[in-house]
């Protein structure tokens, strides 16, 4: 059973992003719907640490786990879209206009500009493509665009939390916790930021052996490799 939450969670994903959507044309309170997203980040931060600690056998994975980079990538684009639907719709509509116009055409040159593809992953990347040219600088903007991501929901987040129904008080208690908590998660999910897919521990781990053999034989006339 362990060796499936990961899915579970990647799957819970795809249905709080619809019931979210559904949620904000239906007239929701601003507060739910919030805590709905936040639910659904939550899936988003444990699901990627729960499959690499509860691997399935090697060459006993099911079928479908082929495509499991996908399936998030999906997931993750389709949450992102109902929250900024509902932040549009329900919070600021020309913040929320504005980001749904710039944040895909960023989102997508980055991804076609690092993995040679829309929807790239670190795992499928064209071979000419600056994940396998220069994988240490492709990290490097993977990184930054998911920092760019993080640092957007968290202050649509407060935003929308400040737009909500519930008291002043309320209001700033919950921010205080909030930012206790993503400080929590920032710490706790530091390993999970660096090792950005199976794939780039690979390709760390090589690159490091490369270099750890370069600095123990370096290049001399007598000594050309």
């Amino acid at each position: 059973m362990k060796k499936y939450l990961a899915d579970i969670l990647t799957f819970a994903r795809l249905i709080i992003s619809i019931v979210l959507i559904i949620m904000t044309f239906t007239g929701a309170p601003i507060h739910a719907c919030l805590i709905l997203f936040l639910i659904g980040e939550i899936t988003d931060a444990f699901d990627g640490t729960l499959s690499t600690k509860y691997p399935f056998p090697k060459g006993k994975a099911p079928k479908y786990r082929k495509y499991a980079a996908k399936y998030d990538i999906v997931a993750d684009s389709l949450l992102a879209f109902a929250f900024m639907l509902f932040f549009t719709t329900r919070v600021n509509f020309w913040i929320g206009v504005v980001t749904f116009i710039s944040y895909p055409v960023l989102a997508s040159a980055i991804d076609f500009f690092v993995y040679g593809k829309l929807y790239g992953h670190p795992d499928d990347a064209k071979p000419d493509s600056l994940t396998q040219k220069n994988f240490p600088l492709a990290k490097k903007i993977i990184l930054a665009r998911r920092a760019l991501y993080i640092t957007l929901m968290f202050v649509y987040s407060v935003m929308a939390l400040y737009a909500s129904e519930w008291s002043l008080t309320t209001k700033n208690i919950i921010a205080i916790i909030g930012v206790i908590i993503s400080v929590g998660f920032w710490f706790f999910l530091s390993q999970r930021r660096h090792n950005i897919s199976r794939y780039a521990v690979d390709v760390e781990e090589k690159l490091s052996h490369r270099q750890s053999q370069k600095s123990q034989n370096p290049r001399t006339p007598n000594n050309p490799k």
